[in-house]
C-alpha cells in the first residue's frame, strides 16, 4: 500500500501583532503556549499535538503553512518520492525538523502555491485529559480553491487523501477516520476559508461560544450542525479577520463510507445545516473567508 498522511497536525499563521495574537489564542480561545523564538509562539490544546497553532510576526495576516503527519520516517520519504516527480515549482528535501516539537519532514508548495510540510517523529505531550475550556486538536482546515477538482485530484494522488464528500461547492478529503482534515472550496484564489479546533463537546463548543461573546467576538455562524460530517459548529472571526471554528462530534468514518453527491446534501429553503436555527455566514464571516493569502514562498520561522 502506498504511503499517506495520516492527520493534520497544526497550521502557521502569520499575524500583524502576535502579543496580541497570543494573548487571544491563549486567554480566549483556550490553548496554551509550549515554546516561542524570534518572532514566533507555539501553541497546544489538550491532546498529544506538541502544538497545533504556530504564530508568527508577519507584515499581514498570512496561513503561511500546513502541517501534515505521517506514521514515520519512511513514509515521509516514501511520500517524498511522490511529490517531486509532480514538477511543483518549490519541493524541499527531507531532513530534521529544528523547530519546536522537532521531527523528521519537508515542506513543498501545492499546485496553487500553498506551502505544505509533511513531518513524522514530532514530540508529544502526555498530558491529554480533556478541558471542556479548551481545543483538543486542530480538526481541519478549510481553502478556498480556483480548481477544486484538480486539488482533491492532487491531495488523493500524491498524499493518499481520501474522498469523502461533496456539495455544491466543497469537496471534502480525510486522512485518518475523522470525516474530513481537508477541505476545498469554489473559490476565485488559493485563500484560507477557515480553521476548525475540535472541542471535546457540544457543551464545550457552546461554553466557548459564551467565552468569546463575553469578550466581544460575536457568533459570526452557528451555533449549527453541518450535513457532511455532522459535526456541530459554532464560527468566529479571529486576530487578522481570518475564520475560526469551534467544532465538536465529527463523524468517525472508514472505507465503506458511500461518497456523498451534492443532491445528498441539500436543505429546504432558509436552512444552511441539520438544525435551521441560525440565519447563516454573517457578511463579515463571508468576506473574511476569502482574503487570508498564503506567504509566496515556503516558510522558515526565523528561531
Amino acid at each position: 500500500m502506498p504511503s499517506s498522511v495520516n492527520g493534520l497536525r497544526s497550521v502557521d499563521f502569520g499575524v500583524t501583532d502576535i502579543k496580541a495574537a497570543a494573548k487571544f489564542y491563549t486567554e480566549i480561545w483556550g490553548l496554551r503556549p509550549v515554546a516561542d523564538g524570534k518572532g514566533s509562539i507555539f501553541l497546544r490544546g489538550t491532546g498529544p499535538e506538541h502544538h497545533i497553532l504556530g504564530l508568527h510576526q508577519r507584515d499581514k495576516g498570512e496561513l503561511l503553512r500546513v502541517n501534515l503527519s505521517a506514521p514515520s520516517e519512511a513514509d515521509v520519504d516514501a511520500i517524498y518520492g511522490v511529490i517531486r516527480q509532480t514538477n511543483l515549482r518549490e519541493v524541499e528535501k527531507p531532513g530534521p525538523i529544528t523547530e519546536p516539537g522537532g521531527g523528521y519532514g519537508f515542506a513543498f508548495q501545492d499546485p496553487e502555491g500553498r506551502t505544505m510540510r509533511v513531518i513524522a517523529g514530532v514530540e508529544n505531550h502526555k498530558d491529554t485529559a480533556d478541558n471542556i475550556d479548551r481545543p483538543r486538536k486542530l480538526s481541519h482546515c478549510v481553502l478556498n480553491s480556483n480548481d477544486r477538482d484538480a486539488g482533491v485530484a492532487f491531495y488523493c494522488k500524491n498524499l493518499g487523501f481520501k474522498l469523502t464528500d461533496r456539495t455544491g461547492g466543497m469537496s471534502f478529503i480525510r486522512a485518518n477516520s475523522d470525516h474530513h482534515c481537508v477541505a476545498l472550496v469554489k473559490g476565485d484564489a488559493a485563500t484560507l476559508h477557515h480553521v476548525a479546533f475540535e472541542m471535546p463537546s457540544l457543551d464545550a463548543v457552546m461554553r466557548g461560544g459564551g467565552r468569546m461573546r463575553d469578550n466581544g467576538h460575536p457568533i459570526e455562524w452557528g451555533v449549527g450542525r453541518h450535513g457532511p460530517g455532522n459535526n456541530v459548529f459554532s464560527y468566529f472571526i479571529g486576530p487578522d479577520e481570518m475564520v475560526i471554528e469551534y467544532t465538536a462530534e465529527v463523524d468517525q468514518v472508514d472505507d465503506t463510507y458511500p461518497v456523498g453527491d451534492p443532491e445528498k446534501w441539500t436543505w429546504p429553503k432558509g436552512r444552511n445545516d441539520r438544525w435551521g436555527i441560525n440565519d447563516g455566514p454573517s457578511v463579515r464571516m463571508h468576506d473574511a473567508g476569502k482574503h487570508v493569502a498564503f506567504s509566496p514562498d515556503i516558510f522558515h520561522p526565523a528561531l
